[in-house]
């Protein structure tokens, strides 16, 4: 069977809740287009609200919130923070960028999460922080983790762009570091194109954080009327998104419930369809640990080798199915060996499910015609071809 054009199931697609055109056109008949304006606010409000945190600050994308992390923690060169090797690149271009080191630690092979049995080896005399990634919304083992956290003084950062509505023995993602960054691009469940958000779960990094993120300036407190002017106090940029992209954000917010419960639908047919065709060549599924509840971010198998995995790829391709693989090892990409360096014990797990994981496409409209056809182009594949 040739290739197609154009997949007939994609690999996302963005929800839409119908809410999005009116409450931009809100925002642009009321004239208030910058940063800061009132569907800011109430965004900032809603992803408080879920996390159950003291303050949300919307950003213009996860990058950003994890950026004004490192700058919150007043990371310094030769300064060292522990993260995982299998993750998106800004977990450790956040770090790099204050000439901090990345101290990359191997994942788990059952939920591809940072490995907390490996952290502490990890931890040194210039260790300053431990950023944990809850990949696909499972929660990393958080009890681990922040008692090596208080056993060295080590702040917590979660990049949790996978995982807002996800729980961890019933707490929130994302309320359990002193930081938290959120992504909102247009393929997390909640989306607004291109956004994200800085959660600040300790009170005393509040102020800062505002200031941070209005270009080092104190201009927040000026709006609030606590100063006749507002000056240059520290370092910071412009992590504002215009308040239209909040207009858009806060429709998808107020309808989080319904988009988990269709996303969720989806999730749990993959799993119960794939799971004797699985099971019969040696496929692995996702593990979700008791204790963890997942907001059905995305749906992935382990293949037994890399050559299988590139020939599911190509089988789906071929049927109008886009499918796709995930991270590369952080440790060994260029960037990963001039900025950072490896823990004791090396990361093969990262480097074993880089090879063999693929992703199934997985969105809130998801019709039953294009589940059937993922499902059936997926069992139809018997094995790595020649």
């Amino acid at each position: 069977m040739p290739l197609t054009e154009a997949p007939i199931v994609p690999f996302n697609r963005a929800y839409i809740t119908g809410v999005e055109q009116q409450y931009m056109t809100t925002a642009i008949v009321n004239g208030l287009l910058e940063g800061d304006g009132p569907f800011t606010k109430r965004a900032n409000a809603l992803v408080a609200e879920i996390i159950g945190a003291p303050a949300a600050l919307l950003t213009t994308s996860c990058t950003h919130a994890l950026e004004m992390s490192a700058l919150l923690l007043d990371l310094a060169p030769g300064d060292e923070v522990i993260v995982p090797s299998f993750t998106f690149v800004s977990t450790a271009t956040a770090i790099a960028l204050r000439g901090a080191v990345p101290v990359f630690v191997d994942c788990r092979p059952d939920t591809l999460n940072l490995d907390e049995r490996r952290v502490e080896a990890a931890v040194t005399p210039r260790t300053r922080a431990i950023v944990v990634v809850h990949y696909a919304g499972v929660a990393c083992e958080m009890d681990a983790v922040m008692a090596i956290a208080d056993r060295y003084g080590l702040a917590v950062v979660e990049d949790n762009a996978h995982g807002l509505g996800g729980r961890y023995k019933g707490r929130p993602l994302g309320s359990f570091g002193a930081l938290a960054a959120q992504s909102f691009h247009a393929t997390k469940n909640v989306q607004c194109g291109e956004g994200g958000a800085l959660v600040v779960n300790d009170a005393a990094l509040i102020e800062r954080a505002e200031i941070i993120r209005e270009k080092g300036t104190n201009r927040s407190q000026f709006f609030r009327g606590m100063t006749d002017k507002y000056r240059w106090v520290e370092n910071g940029s412009s992590y504002l998104p215009s308040d239209i992209l909040a207009a858009f954000l806060v429709a998808q917010l107020e309808a989080i419930d319904d988009i988990q419960r269709r996303r969720h639908r989806i999730w749990d047919a993959y799993d119960e369809r794939l799971a004797d065709w699985a099971g019969d060549r040696g496929v692995e599924r996702p593990t979700v640990p008791d204790g963890c509840a997942h907001p059905a971010h995305l749906y992935y198998l382990l293949l037994p080798d890399l050559p299988s995995r590139q020939s599911l790829l190509r089988h789906l391709a071929e049927r109008g199915v886009r499918a796709a693989f995930h991270y590369q090892p952080l440790h060994t990409a260029p960037g990963g060996l001039r900025y950072g360096r490896v823990a004791p014990g090396g990361c093969p797990v990262t480097e074993d499910v880089a090879d063999r994981i693929i992703r199934l496409p997985l969105f809130a409209e998801m019709s039953d015609a294009e589940f059937d056809l993922v499902v059936e182009s997926i069992t139809s594949f018997s094995g790595p071809t020649a």
